[in-house]
């Protein structure tokens, strides 16, 4: 899984991309809002690492992650 921080643009909020080994689109949610999104893929468990890493990655950098979709 790989996670990718972009910065919103005027009105347009930060959000987060979650993408699959494939790169393909798994989820999109704001920046200040992921719990929802963390729970509803499955994960839940990791909400707190997940949060922490979105706060200290710079906008534009993709990151993998070693969480699976459940």
């Amino acid at each position: 899984m790989y996670i990718l921080k972009i910065k919103g643009i005027a009105k347009i909020p930060d959000y987060v991309q979650l993408r699959d080994e494939d790169f393909a689109l798994k989820a999109y949610f704001r920046v200040d809002r992921p719990e929802k999104t963390l729970h509803k893929l499955g994960l839940g468990e990791y909400e707190a690492e997940i949060i922490a890493l979105i706060h200290e990655l710079p906008f534009g950098k993709i990151q993998e992650l070693h969480y699976k979709f459940k």
